[in-house]
């Protein structure tokens, strides 16, 4: 019929519902948790559960932005944004937990209206972790992609998040090193890294309007402008090849120490800052690149990390010269690696030598990421989420995804298609 698109993608398994228990907004950027949860909707229902109104926000009534309470944006995934009337209240033990389970409580009739008899609590910070006694649920998980301490030199595991780590039935941890650190508390704890949306950053796009004036070479870098990130490094590379374009492209954090570098880049004339970009097109910058940076700073921090970058770079098949860190080291071979400016200059200048980057270089790169494709990824997490959840729920999960598969491969290219454009 004209002007009917394909059918609705319906979740596998209907009848197992996801609470999404996370820190920022649907409509903030995109972090793994996006991509997570958004994916398991193919298998379950998914509500994801936007942080509740402060009660200084409700007597301030200029800072709230009144939004539907409810709504779907790709099949199978519900977003419930907490009702003016169930604010998170601090300081007040018992008003607070009685909001947060009605909160709770609420996100599960979106799960059971629809059907869902079983539901997974999916918890993405320590700070969920009331939840475990707030709500009967049948599963529940913890993700780690973080290290929350945040912290540059190196500490303990915090009380609460140990007590966590160790009371739910699944965790899920992004890089090895964290899995050394936190990885024996629980005997159920796999290792899941973050991935890339291969198809966006992997197929051929126009070259953006803000990129096509700056000359070649450039020597990118997409992402948040933070002090993770070797300022002194990038003041001395731009400063030692003015013959070289280094492009950042990114939101400002809030961190006061990188005000003066930045500062001191945004008046040479081989700097170019280009304000944060939408997901959806940040996925275009990298291929007009000739080589990509992770200039991490090398610290307690940042050995916990896994970058979302590296495989978003690899993707587009553009070289990539990162920082030793050791989620970066499990790579070597496919990146490069350098830590003092001499080595950040020859790893660069090999990476434009178009010797070292024919087409074979650049679809090794690109295998490595298509192996990365959040779809892959959040396969392995809901079946782990099954094989959790019972031996018929993970023989029928084998069963069906097993005779399924071909017949929904363009199901699923379409729902990618409706994901890609939220984005």
């Amino acid at each position: 019929m004209p002007g009917v698109g394909p059918r609705p993608l319906a979740p596998l398994f209907p009848e197992i519902g996801v609470i999404g228990m996370v820190p920022t907004r649907w409509d903030s950027s995109w972090s793994s948790r996006h991509f997570v949860l958004s994916r398991l909707s193919q298998y379950f229902q998914v509500v994801w559960m936007n942080p509740a109104h402060g009660v200084r926000d409700l007597l301030n009534k200029g800072k709230i932005v009144h939004r539907k309470q409810e709504f779907s944006p790709v099949p199978g995934l519900r977003v419930y944004t907490p009702e003016p009337w169930l604010p998170r209240v601090h300081g007040f033990s018992w008003v607070g937990s009685q909001t947060f389970r009605r909160r709770l409580q609420r996100a599960r009739s979106l799960l059971t209206s629809r059907g869902a008899t079983k539901v997974v609590l999916y918890l993405w910070r320590p700070e969920f972790a009331p939840a475990l006694d707030a709500l009967q649920h049948e599963l529940s998980c913890y993700h780690i992609d973080d290290e929350y301490s945040f912290s540059d030199v190196e500490l303990p595991i915090a009380d609460p998040e140990e007590r966590l780590i160790g009371a739910v039935d699944q965790v899920f941890i992004t890089s090895q090193a964290m899995l050394e650190k936190k990885g024996g508390i629980n005997r159920r704890t796999s290792v899941v890294p973050n991935g890339v949306d291969y198809r966006s950053y992997a197929e051929s796009h126009p070259e953006p309007d803000d990129l096509a004036g700056i000359p070649h070479p450039r020597i990118g870098y997409t992402g948040r402008l933070k002090r993770v990130l070797n300022w002194p490094l990038l003041l001395e590379l731009s400063a030692r090849h003015p013959e070289w374009h280094f492009v950042l492209i990114g939101p400002k954090a809030p961190h006061p120490e990188i005000e003066a570098p930045l500062a001191e880049l945004e008046q040479r004339a081989n700097v170019h800052i280009l304000p944060g970009k939408s997901v959806k097109d940040l996925a275009a910058y990298p291929q007009y690149f000739d080589a990509c940076l992770m200039p991490y700073v090398e610290n307690d921090y940042t050995k916990y990390i896994y970058p979302m970058k590296l495989h978003e770079f690899l993707a587009s098949g553009t070289p990539v010269i990162g920082a030793p860190i050791p989620a970066l080291r499990e790579f070597q071979g496919f990146i490069e690696l350098a830590s003092t400016t001499d080595e950040w200059s020859a790893a660069i200048a090999r990476c434009l030598d178009p010797m070292q980057n024919g087409a074979d270089e650049r679809a090794m790169r690109q295998s490595i990421a298509r192996h990365h494709d959040w779809a892959l990824l959040a396969s392995r997490i809901a079946a782990t989420l099954a094989h959790r959840l019972g031996r018929e729920v993970s023989d029928r999960f084998t069963a069906i995804t097993g005779e399924r598969i071909d017949r929904r491969e363009g199901e699923r290219r379409h729902f990618e298609r409706q994901t890609s454009e939220l984005v």
